[in-house]
């Protein structure tokens, strides 16, 4: 039982506490309800007691525990209680353990250093009571990367650890090793990640992705292992893992798109149930996927673009002109194709339109830069009331979402106009929020809504906050310049505030009005005018330098104020900021080119004066003038042209938003908010011009789709999301492996009797009449879904179907349909699979003792893509015969089919690049192809009991593809047949850490003796072994290469759980197949 209330500060002891407990005690009714002691005191131990009942001179005040360092009265206190809590993690009493590590994580917790008491710690990693491990491994997991050494010397505790029963044992000891920044231990990080990727517990799985990122900073050699786990860990169904490996691939390797195209659907499926940190790592990256996979759902509307609301809605003029000026228009603009939206671009704008309504703002924004980006312009104004939404949270979240608005509202103004008094601002706003609801309320700004937009910048012109203020008068100036209407308006209004009291105000107006000025000189001189007089007051140096330029720029206008205000700045010249002496310099340089009778001493004064200037560049400008206005005997024919180049008519400014060009970025980024490329940032791609192959995204979806339809059929309720799906690849073909295995089931339960002739014979016509009907189901089913339908299917596919279904009328062993076929002779031979139709009659006529498991339990599975196959369609199936080369290899059949025009030549396997261990024996090449034939052949790979990937090259005469077999569990082993006795005495052997338990509630659907010898022995190619009580059964195996036991047992109690025992020396396969039969029997 937990003893002790844990508190914020450290343990109060009831017989000396420091001067401020007693009154904080009486005042809270936690520590003391009735006045007395506390409850959780009274319930203390006389051991426990003497702990804290210690002499008042050995107690610490909090003060001195807390700070920093010890004072000069107090230098033996954080000894003191190290030693304390030393004392108690080497106590034999799990409590008092307890207790000092939920104090030494209270004190990592308020930010204290605990490094010293490392060595005390790490030796409590091996103590039996869960919670105190648990919080070893969370102050290991602290300190592990500090104290390396250390924490090498425990790395056999922490790899006992991952073997732990407990899944949060497991993790934690995995996060500790991954923890430990040290090369030497690579290796078996790498060991561990990967079999943690293979755990049983979803949370584990999370943690091995966690891990993977961690290892490839820590060696990138690693690289491409780390990929071969992202890829296993990409195809887990489980929503826990989902984000953390995605968030692996981008660390590692986001630029292998190809690993998504098989996970594309699942992952828009499943990311509603994601957690949200992992939805928005989901999004990012669904993000750039979609821009390299589909095209731009706005490629049509950029043809249109000069006129985009006429584009949309229509016009009264385009209906005035009739239907022969629309025709001439089409007729003008080029030739497209109409855009047609792919079903998985909208499966994802579909999936994540929910998640708008998510309680966390950065998975909102996620999911608005994500419609943004990717969707129409028809549909992305469903993202403005979310957006606005978040405008009510705190000011962080308010200066993220508000940075996004700012550019959104540039290119999709229309978007946000319904919301613009959300954008009004508040006295409390800090001044960065003002700013940008300030720029959002500018480019919403249109001709319709600018006088209420005025009347909100009048008001906001009297606020204190001057930073504000002169960002509203440049709003006021860009508002000026956009609306062309209000520009009178505004410049009076602004020059209503050249009479304000604040100089910073005055300021800023003067250098808007500078900038509307030039857009109309000629009709403005009695403001250039007015400028001029604030010359005496205005001491800004911006705002002094905009009057001087207006003043020299349009001193034709004003030709009796100009010469004056030169001789007043000629004798402030000396004290001036250098931007204002550059234009005094100018201001002299124009009025000597237009009166020169006036001002040629006073130029000459100014020139004489910048000439000996502290400033280089003021020296410089001042001898390049000279040179320029002055005629001489050497002048050059530059000062022919000096009025030329002094009043060169010049272009008025235009006034844009800061966040005009920020939309390259990814909105939500990092790199957006700062608009500067940041560490680790991946550019948005461009649309493609042509959309990629549809099809490769079609891998694992026809499982899915043939899984929920038969469960249909069969009236059968599954969850929608379910680990039993599989984790170990497309499984396609899973019918072929099912019918082939009932058969094998069927004569394995009774070896004694083969069935007859007529009965073989009756059992073969039937499974020939279901498989017809369950395709044509199949086919109708997947026809009349017009939605979900497309979401999992193409055109092609459906064509494929199509002719599929022709191929089975004419010829229905045919490879293509999966039915029952000879596989050809062991030993590296390959053979047509036409050559024998009698396949199941071969297939019987064995001797019984091989029908003990199905000749194939986990049915065809592709290889090689017929699309990247360049018309080569592979696939490969485990037999689950002796190959006849050698006893230690797994038999796999290849099945190779040429769907290409032209024939392929010289198939054979190229030098295979295989783990330490792993071996293959090659097929014999296969000299040629003809089109639409098919071919088998058969290749032996010796796994060496494990579930790694053998890569290797298949080969043609011109091309060399790329492919990778991982055997499930299941097929590691060779059925052993023993009697009870034998099994008994075996099993009793294999106990302790060689036997894995689990308890699973068997459906009513797997209660009879059939149905749970056929899952099983489908599942792993294990043998029956006769049992003596009706709900046990007992199957028993060898793996290949090691001739290891493996025996299971499985207890079918009538009530409650039942209970699976598997048997086995080697315990990652022990665990694997615990895993894969609880799948099988669940399911």
């Amino acid at each position: 039982m937990q003893r002790f209330l844990q508190l914020p500060g450290a343990v109060v002891r009831p017989g000396g506490r420091g001067a401020g407990a007693a009154d904080q005690e009486a005042a809270s009714p936690v520590l003391a309800p009735e006045g007395g002691p506390p409850p959780w005191y009274q319930a203390l131990q006389p051991e426990e007691l003497r702990w804290l009942q210690a002499p008042e001179e050995d107690t610490i005040p909090e003060a001195s525990l807390e700070g920093p360092g010890p004072e000069p009265g107090q230098s033996q206190s954080q000894p003191l209680r190290h030693d304390d809590l030393k004392e108690m993690l080497d106590t034999n009493k799990d409590s008092l353990k307890l207790e000092a590590m939920k104090r030494i994580v209270a004190m990592i917790a308020r930010g204290k250093n605990a490094s010293d008491l490392f060595p005390a710690v790490v030796k409590n990693v091996a103590c039996k009571n869960i919670e105190v491990k648990k919080l070893v491994y969370v102050y290991l997991v602290r300190y592990a990367e500090e104290q390396q050494d250390l924490a090498l010397l425990s790395i056999s505790t922490f790899q006992r650890g991952l073997k732990d029963p407990n899944q949060l044992i497991r993790a934690s000891a995995l996060r500790v090793l991954s923890s430990i920044r040290v090369p030497i231990i690579v290796p078996i990080m790498m060991l561990a990640i990967k079999e943690a990727a293979s755990d049983m517990s979803p949370y584990v799985r999370k943690t091995a992705a966690h891990a993977i990122p961690k290892l490839y900073s820590l060696d990138s050699d690693q690289k491409d292992q780390l990929i071969e786990v992202i890829e296993k860990l990409l195809a887990d169904k489980t929503t826990l893992v989902a984000g953390s490996v995605v968030m692996a691939f981008e660390e590692v390797c986001p630029e292998r798109i190809d690993l998504i195209h098989k996970n594309y659907r699942k992952l828009c499926n499943l990311l509603i149930d994601v957690e949200e940190w992992g939805q928005v790592v989901i999004i990012s990256m669904l993000t750039r996927y979609a821009r390299t996979q589909f095209l731009s759902p706005t490629q049509n509307e950029s043809l249109l673009e000069e006129n985009p609301e006429k584009a949309f809605y229509g016009s009264e003029e385009d209906e005035a002109k009739g239907p022969g000026s629309e025709e001439a228009t089409t007729a003008a603009l080029p030739a497209r194709k109409p855009y047609v939206m792919d079903p998985d671009h909208r499966l994802l704008l579909r999936n994540t339109k929910p998640l708008l309504q998510s309680r966390s703002a950065a998975v909102v924004m996620a999911v608005a830069q994500l419609y943004f980006h990717l969707a129409p312009k028809a549909e992305v104004g469903v993202i403005a009331k979310a957006l606005v939404r978040l405008l009510r949270s705190h000011s962080e979240v308010q200066y993220v979402v508000l940075q996004n608005v700012a550019t959104m509202s540039i290119k999709r103004r229309g978007m946000f106009e319904p919301y613009l008094k959300s954008f009004y601002i508040r006295s409390t706003d800090p001044t960065q929020i003002k700013i940008l609801k300030l720029e959002v309320l500018t480019n919403l700004a249109n001709e319709t809504n600018i006088p209420t937009v005025l009347r909100e910048f009048q008001t906001y012109i009297r606020s204190m906050d001057k930073d504000f203020v002169a960002a509203t008068i440049q709003a006021i100036g860009r508002c000026a310049t956009n609306i062309g209407r209000v520009r009178d308006t505004c410049l009076n209004g602004l020059v209503q505030l050249l009479s304000n009291r604040d100089e910073l105000v005055v300021a800023e107006s003067v250098v808007v009005i500078k900038k509307l000025l030039q857009m109309q000189p000629a009709q403005h001189g009695e403001i250039i005018k007015h400028l001029a007089k604030l010359t005496d007051n205005i001491q800004v140096p911006m705002a002094r330098a905009s009057i001087l330029w207006l003043i020299g720029e349009y001193c034709e206008h004003v030709p009796k104020i100009a010469p004056d205000v030169l001789r007043k700045m000629a004798k402030s010249f000396t004290a001036e900021e250098d931007i204002v002496k550059l234009q005094v310099i100018n201001l002299a340089a124009k009025l000597y080119l237009t009166n020169s009778k006036q001002t040629k001493l006073l130029t000459q004064y100014v020139l004489s004066l910048a000439k000996y200037d502290q400033n280089y560049d003021i020296r410089d400008r001042a001898r390049f003038t000279r040179q320029l206005i002055v005629p001489s005997e050497q002048g050059g024919a530059l000062s022919r042209h000096a009025k030329k180049l002094f009043l060169a008519p010049k272009p008025a400014p235009v006034l844009e938003s800061s966040f005009k060009d920020r939309d390259h970025f990814q909105l939500g980024s990092l790199s957006h908010l700062l608009n500067a490329k940041a560490t680790g940032y991946q550019e948005l791609p461009d649309w493609p011009e042509e959309a990629p192959d549809p099809s490769v995204r079609n891998v694992e979806v026809p499982e899915w789709t043939k899984c929920s339809n038969r469960e249909k059929r069969k009236e059968k309720e599954k969850p929608f999301y379910s680990d039993s799906e599989g984790e170990s690849g497309p499984t396609e073909s899973a019918d072929s492996g099912e019918e082939i295995g009932r058969a094998g089931i069927l004569l394995g339960l009774s070896p004694t009797c083969p069935l007859s002739s007529s009965e073989q014979s009756e059992e073969e016509s039937g499974k020939r009449k279901m498989k017809k009907r369950k395709k044509v189901a199949e086919g109708q089913g997947e026809g009349s879904s017009s939605d979900e339908g497309s979401d999992s299917s193409s055109s092609s596919s459906e064509s494929e179907r199509t002719s599929d279904t022709e191929e089975e009328q004419v010829e229905p062993d045919s490879w293509r349909k999966k039915t029952v076929r000879t596989l050809g002779r062991e030993g590296g031979s390959w053979a047509r699979p036409n050559e024998d139709k009698a396949g199941m009659g071969a297939l019987l006529a064995l001797p019984p003792l091989q029908l003990l498991s199905p000749v194939s339990g986990v049915g065809r599975q592709e290889l090689l893509h017929r699309v990247a196959g360049e018309g080569l369609a592979v696939d490969y199936t485990f037999s689950r015969q002796p190959f006849s080369g050698d006893p230690h290899m797994v038999s796999v059949h290849i099945h190779f089919s040429n769907s290409s025009e032209t024939p392929i030549k010289g198939l054979h396997v190229g030098t295979p690049k295989l783990p330490p261990g792993i071996s293959i024996q090659e097929f014999p090449e296969i000299e040629s192809l003809a089109p639409g034939e098919s071919a088998t052949a058969v290749m032996g790979i010796n796994f060496c009991d494990s579930t790694q990937v053998a890569n290797f090259q298949l080969c043609t005469q011109t091309r060399q593809f790329y492919v990778s077999i991982q055997p499930p569990v299941g097929e590691l082993m060779a059925p052993v047949f023993m009697s009870e006795n034998e099994f008994k005495k075996e099993q009793g052997k294999l106990t302790g850490m060689s036997e894995i338990t689990e308890k699973l509630t068997l459906p009513d659907t797997c209660r009879s003796d059939h149905i749970v010898v056929q899952k099983v022995t489908t599942v792993a190619n294990l043998g029956r072994v006769p049992c003596g009580t009706s709900d046990e059964y007992r199957f028993a195996g060898r793996t290949l290469t090691s001739g290891s036991l493996v025996l299971l047992t499985l207890d079918a109690r009538p009530t409650g759980a039942a209970q699976l025992t598997v048997n086995s020396e080697k315990m990652v396969i022990g665990t694997m197949l615990v895993k894969d039969v609880v799948q099988a029997l669940t399911q």
